[in-house]
């Protein structure tokens, strides 16, 4: 190691060596070799999604045929009074684009594990909650399960995920709450009845609560609502995996722009990413079964999968409330069905839109209430957008509904990356 004297204007020395540039050299190094190392994986993931793509848009003919000769089929709702009416489409061909990406995953998890072995244990919890909802998924189309088992099995489904969550607990309260909790250095009467429940960092001025195990409550309640908002949500060919497709592309581009930013959670995005890269490659291939006019219908089988796998992502990604803005058309819609959800008034078994043979379109469909005479249309976001927009193709309004749900994705990402930095430091 040399030494290098240098004399200043003030007449001051500083004294400089070869290793501190040795160091800085090493350094720059390592995090070139480290973006090396996280592109190949990526390539690696994107080749096995398109496998998947390939094997999945492959495998559905053959497999459709067998659901045919067991049975598990149904008629398109949306094609009543055509010559379609009484044609038999497979159902449940979620179960393939689910059991395809299954083992996707299996093949990631060796890689991965070699590069990531800490989050070996993530992986393994993910893949048993998502196999746990696929099979319910599919026990559901063929048995028809109550609500109240639906609403139960997915937060057992969680389990795994939650036993295995190694993150943090705390959330940032934004910067306009913060008086409400602290105020001058001390706590407020709300502050210190939250201290009941949670912990308010009082060497913070407020601006974090670590929530515990009302963190993990809300994780569990997170997998819920992704599984059943994605399945209520539907009734229209292409919209299930249409929508999943869209959120799965902007979770991956949400991965990307964090893992390209050096964020501090970079292995969880790419955990992520690995996961959504799969995930899109053989959704895509389903929805061209699945686009209008469908020849297949992918059951609930793939709308809990799909509703997993998001929350799989977005607990183990630590992303969780970023993924909930991915959801806001989701949300709406439960919000504006929690009338009928709840039976404050009348639910009929199927809300979907009804189709007119003369005119060729689809139009809100409508339930007796009261005495019978009266009608009301039922409440839904697909039945509300044909309120407002008219009636149309269920194609055309297919295409709308994915139109609003990438709108919705975008103005997330905006939020995430733009407005967040005005109410968070």
């Amino acid at each position: 190691t040399t030494t290098t004297t240098t004399t200043t204007n003030d007449g001051s020395t500083s004294v400089a060596t070869n290793a501190d540039s040795n160091f800085d050299f090493g350094a720059r190094n390592n995090v070139t070799t480290t973006t090396t190392s996280v592109g190949m994986q990526l390539l690696v993931f994107t080749a096995l999604g398109i496998l998947g793509h390939v094997g999945t848009h492959r495998l559905i003919p053959n497999i459709k045929k067998y659901m045919l000769k067991r049975g598990i089929s149904g008629k398109d709702l949306g094609k009543k009074g055509t010559v379609s009416e009484n044609e038999d489409v497979p159902e449940s061909l979620g179960i393939v684009s689910g059991a395809i990406f299954l083992i996707c995953l299996i093949f990631c998890l060796v890689g991965f594990a070699t590069n990531h072995p800490s989050k070996l244990l993530d992986l393994n919890s993910a893949l048993l909650s998502i196999c746990f909802m696929l099979f319910l998924g599919f026990t559901d189309d063929v048995l028809e399960w109550p609500w109240r088992y639906k609403l139960f099995l997915p937060s057992v489904a969680s389990l795994p995920l939650l036993c295995c969550y190694t993150g943090s607990t705390s959330v940032v309260v934004p910067i306009p709450l913060r008086i409400l909790l602290m105020t001058h250095g001390e706590l407020t009467p709300l502050g210190k009845l939250l201290c009941h429940f949670v912990v308010v960092d009082e060497n913070s001025d407020g601006s974090i609560v670590n929530l515990g195990v009302f963190y993990l409550l809300y994780m569990g309640l997170l997998a819920v609502f992704c599984t059943n908002a994605i399945n209520i949500h539907a009734g229209i060919n292409g919209l299930e995996v249409g929508q999943s497709y869209v959120i799965g592309c902007a979770v991956l581009f949400h991965n990307l722009v964090e893992i390209d930013n050096g964020s501090l959670s970079r292995e969880n995005h790419v955990f992520s990413a690995m996961i959504m890269l799969s995930f899109l490659g053989v959704s895509l291939a389903l929805l061209r079964h699945n686009w209008y006019p469908a020849t297949v219908f992918v059951g609930d089988t793939y709308c809990y999968f799909a509703g997993m796998t998001f929350a799989v992502v977005g607990i183990s990604g630590h992303f969780s409330k970023t993924l909930l803005l991915f959801f806001l058309p989701q949300v709406a819609n439960f919000l504006w069905s929690v009338p009928q959800l709840f039976r404050l008034v009348p639910c009929p078994k199927h809300r979907l839109p009804r189709f007119n043979v003369e005119s060729g379109k689809m139009e809100p469909s409508r339930v007796r209430r009261g005495n019978g005479k009266e009608e009301m249309v039922n409440m839904t976001l697909i039945n509300l957008t044909l309120q407002i927009l008219g009636p149309m193709s269920e194609e055309r309004l297919c295409i709308v509904l994915l139109a609003f749900q990438t709108i919705c994705c975008c103005f997330g990402l905006y939020v995430r990356y733009n407005l967040a930095q005005l109410v968070f430091d």
